[in-house]
């Protein structure tokens, strides 16, 4: 029996019990498509993590306010020492691989125009920022280039916070009022979204002193470095902790890299993406059994066309081919269509939500098609193997 013959005989049984057939293929497909779709998902939440954190600019430490470990006696001790305005000065001065030094303090605030009023975040900072995190400016200026410790009584807005008081009208220019001070509007942002949890476009960015006073902060949220290359980051990371063990007399900061952060978080989804492909993987083996039975079955009926072939000549390694044939026709058109919808659904949900980059890895896809073949194939090897060891005179007096 030629390849061609065999697939022919294969389809013709199947086809002759299509209920039976599309649940079988139904089982395979849900699998499939559940692996397609679970890491379609993971994929998308690695991919979208890697890039908000791209987002925030290169070559970038960031410096937070206490230290990541857990020290001392339980009830005993105090809070760390604050960050200030002069650790982030003596950054600047001491730390020769620091490019640009962009302090940050955070808080929300009131931020109204006449009538109209928004709470909005409040963010401090300087000149710098601009540069280190990449932030667009659609019209206006940003922070002015000035004194550390001066405060300007400026401020640059968000995008939808500028339309939401302004309409149509020019912001750059008027007087609003942030909490309790008088600001003048001296820039807008270009529309640019949220940001690793910061929503650019209803902001009010203000310089860092004046961000201070007015969250009555005293200690910065952050302090922002973008060094002058990527290989300097590890040299640049151990001269700020130097420079903070000098300035507080112990090391009560924590200084991280944007590639750490990124490269922890893309290790850690990329296991979860694994894991929850294995889990959905494991509903395949459901729609094995489910083949093997359709086989099975396949087989008690077909008792007679089996004892004929065998009467005729027909060797035991042809029948065994055939009824795999069937199996992994089975598997295989149900792995396809499987794929088919869970690319369609994985592409709904780009569609709904854009920002989200969801797509299926190539080994996920791979994987689930020669998983379900492999399934479809061990699971028909049982019925196969039961229709070659019929005794060919009884097979033919079966009714």
């Amino acid at each position: 029996m030629s390849p061609v013959e065999l697939l022919r005989f294969a389809l013709r049984a199947l086809t002759g019990h299509g209920l039976r057939t599309a649940l079988s293929l139904l089982g395979v497909m849900i699998g499939v498509a559940a692996v397609v779709i679970l890491t379609g998902l993971g994929e998308g939440a690695r991919l979208y993590v890697v890039d908000q954190f791209s987002s925030l600019g290169t070559n970038l430490l960031i410096v937070l306010p206490g230290k990541t470990e857990t020290t001392g006696t339980f009830g005993i001790g105090g809070v760390p020492n604050d960050l200030t305005l002069e650790d982030a000065q003596a950054i600047a001065r001491e730390v020769p691989q620091a490019a640009r030094v962009a302090p940050i303090s955070m808080g929300t605030a009131q931020v109204s125009y006449r009538e109209r009023s928004r709470q909005v975040a409040v963010l401090g900072t300087t000149s710098d920022y601009i540069h280190a995190r990449r932030v667009e400016l659609e019209r206006g200026e940003f922070l002015p280039d000035e004194e550390l410790f001066r405060g300007a009584n400026v401020t640059v807005l968000g995008h939808k916070a500028a339309r939401e008081l302004f309409d149509l009208d020019d912001p750059v220019g008027r007087v609003v009022r942030v909490g309790s001070w008088r600001m003048r509007v001296i820039g807008v942002l270009a529309k640019q979204g949220t940001k690793m949890g910061v929503n650019f476009d209803d902001l009010a960015i203000v310089p860092v002193r004046t961000g201070m006073k007015m969250l009555n902060r005293s200690s910065l949220f952050r302090v922002l470095i973008q060094v002058h290359a990527h290989t300097d980051l590890d040299l640049a990371r151990d001269r700020v902790l130097e420079v903070i063990v000098e300035r507080h007399e112990e090391e009560d900061v924590t200084v991280i890299t944007q590639d750490a952060v990124v490269s922890t978080f893309s290790a850690i989804l990329a296991t979860l993406t694994l894991a929850v492909g294995a889990i959905a993987a494991i509903s395949l083996s459901v729609a094995g059994i489910g083949i093997m039975n359709v086989m099975l079955v396949s087989v008690s009926e077909r008792t007679r066309e089996i004892g004929l072939l065998k009467s005729v000549g027909v060797a035991d390694r042809q029948i065994l081919s055939v009824f795999l044939a069937e199996a992994a026709l089975i598997s295989l058109a149900g792995g396809l269509i499987g794929l088919a919808a869970g690319w369609l659904v994985v592409k709904a949900v780009t569609r709904v939500f854009p920002a989200f980059p969801a797509a299926a890895p190539l080994w996920a896809v791979m994987a689930a098609l020669g998983v379900s073949i492999g399934v479809g194939i061990l699971f028909g090897m049982l019925p196969a193997r039961r229709a070659t060891k019929l005794d060919p005179v009884a097979a033919l007096g079966r009714r």
